[in-house]
């Protein structure tokens, strides 16, 4: 593992930069932070710091885009023990892909992507998704969908997608049905970007899903519509 994160108690909890101490009010301080940075620079910093002085002479040059979402549990570096430099990372709500829509309005996720398939030329994407995702478990069951400003407009590319949801499944299968739909809706989206199938179609760029269990700590690969575990 890269990250200097130190178990702690017998539930295998890990205390990292941001472990805020039982009791204390949230936000309160950034000692934490503080304290995490000082861990980069004495324990990090003095094996890393040829890599980083590398990266800032020669500019980046990742092979991989990654799309994830923002949740605060699954970290792509950590899943993929990757390091600086090696993945370019778009985080968001459920780590969709919204449809290629060049207007005048905002568009960040499409932007990111553009920046690294036009500009950083990577050689492949990777949508993660992963379990226990709370957008896709309040279309599952119908609740209300917090954030109505900006989540719940965003959220509805996926719900759009998916419904009318299937009736013949069992609660836990049809979060498996919507996790592995969201991250094929995003793939989808991805191939409506020209310049993104024009590169697929000549092979000199790949698409990818994976998602990542939070409890299990497992990796599996959308293969012909689903996912499969990898060893």
């Amino acid at each position: 593992m890269r990250l200097d994160e130190k178990p702690t108690g017998t539930a295998g909890q890990y205390r990292t930069a941001c472990y805020v101490a039982p009791g204390t009010k949230r936000g309160a301080s950034m000692d934490p932070l503080i304290e995490g940075y000082r861990r980069f620079r004495s324990r990090t910093w003095p094996g890393a710091h040829e890599r980083y002085e590398s990266l800032s002479r020669e500019g980046q040059s990742p092979e991989t885009l990654l799309i994830s979402c923002s949740d605060s549990r699954v970290d792509p570096q950590t899943v993929f023990d990757a390091g600086p430099g090696e993945m370019f990372t778009i985080r968001n709500v459920a780590g969709l892909v919204p449809p290629y829509l060049p207007d005048a309005s905002y568009h960040g996720t499409s932007a990111a992507i553009e920046y690294g398939v036009r500009v950083l030329n990577v050689a492949r994407i990777v949508v993660l998704g992963h379990v226990q995702c709370g957008g896709i478990r309040a279309i599952v069951d119908g609740s209300p969908i917090p954030g109505p400003d900006f989540v719940e407009g965003w959220l509805k590319l996926a719900e759009d997608a998916l419904k009318p949801l299937p009736t013949h499944l069992d609660h836990d299968h049809l979060l498996d049905y919507c996790e592995t739909g969201v991250v094929k809706l995003s793939l989808a989206n991805l191939r409506t970007f020209p310049w993104i199938a024009d590169r697929e179609d000549a092979g000199t760029l790949t698409l990818h899903g994976f998602r990542f269990g939070i409890r299990t700590g497992r990796l599996e690969r959308l293969e012909n519509g689903r996912f499969v575990a990898i060893d």
